[in-house]
């Protein structure tokens, strides 16, 4: 009995070494793949770290970019889409409006509006000195001015007044003054028909209005020709009806057309120019 005791004792004693040794090796194992984890967390936080720190240089170097052009805007306003006035073309416009009538001046409601205003005001100064027979007005970037036909031509004819003269001497100054500039200049007649030796009518009236005028400013005072374009509407853009003689008189005009680039255009706010 004593050696039965004794033998399953030693049985036991052999199992229970047994089950620890394979808990040490299944924990060995257990460590070796912990150790191999953490190393690789490790490379991979190193590399997001490294990550990390490219996307901040990037993001200061984007504040950078953005403070710098805040800098920039807060020296412009915006007029209109991407098209933007520095400080000290806004004084100019400021100073210019100073002198326009105040009727006119009321209705400017957007910074656009001013713009146009100003410009239209120096220009016509600089080209008449308030003469009811010539009409400025801008239409985004693009100048037009009216020139009734009293100041140019006498009824019927396509031959320049000699009192034309100092206007057109003017606008080829305007005009001179900026080699991109392009001008069209455009004939309008009234509804009244005419047919004589030398005018077929109406159509051949405002082309051949045109072409003196063109004539002139090149000929005459050395613009570009190059810049010129001649056009004739006829009767078929009328300002105003045609009912009575002063309708008719506002519909025969010469109206030139003036594009300039966008640094001429915002030269024309200059008073002094």
């Amino acid at each position: 009995m004593k050696k039965v005791l004794f033998t399953g004792l030693v049985a036991s004693v052999v199992l229970t070494g047994c089950v620890s040794k394979k808990k040490y090796v299944a924990l060995e194992e257990n460590l070796a793949q912990t150790q191999s984890q953490l190393t690789k967390t490790q490379v991979e936080k190193e590399e997001l770290a490294s990550k990390l720190s490219k996307i901040e240089a990037r993001v200061a170097e984007y504040n950078a970019k953005i403070n710098s052009l805040k800098e920039v805007n807060d020296s412009q306003f915006q007029i209109k889409g991407n098209t933007v006035m520095s400080n000290s073309n806004k004084a100019k416009m400021e100073a210019t409006l100073a002198k326009v009538d105040p009727a006119k001046l009321a209705q400017a409601k957007t910074m656009e509006d001013s713009v146009n205003l100003a410009i239209s005001y120096n220009l016509k100064n600089s080209i008449s000195d308030e003469n009811d027979d010539i009409d400025v007005f801008v239409d985004k970037t693009v100048v037009m001015i009216n020139i009734s036909d009293n100041l140019l031509f006498r009824t019927g004819s396509y031959r320049i007044n000699d009192k034309a003269n100092a206007v057109l001497g003017k606008l080829a100054e305007v005009i001179n003054s900026e080699p991109s500039m392009e001008v069209m200049v455009e004939g309008h007649t009234d509804s009244r028909s005419i047919n004589t030796a030398v005018v077929e009518d109406n159509w051949d009236l405002s082309v051949k209005r045109a072409t003196s005028v063109v004539r002139t400013l090149q000929e005459k005072y050395n613009v570009d020709p190059t810049q010129l374009i001649a056009a004739g509407r006829s009767e078929y853009q009328p300002l105003v009806e045609n009912t009575d003689k002063d309708s008719m008189a506002k519909n025969r005009r010469t109206r030139i057309v003036i594009i300039p680039d966008l640094d001429k255009f915002f030269a024309l706010l200059d008073s002094e120019s």
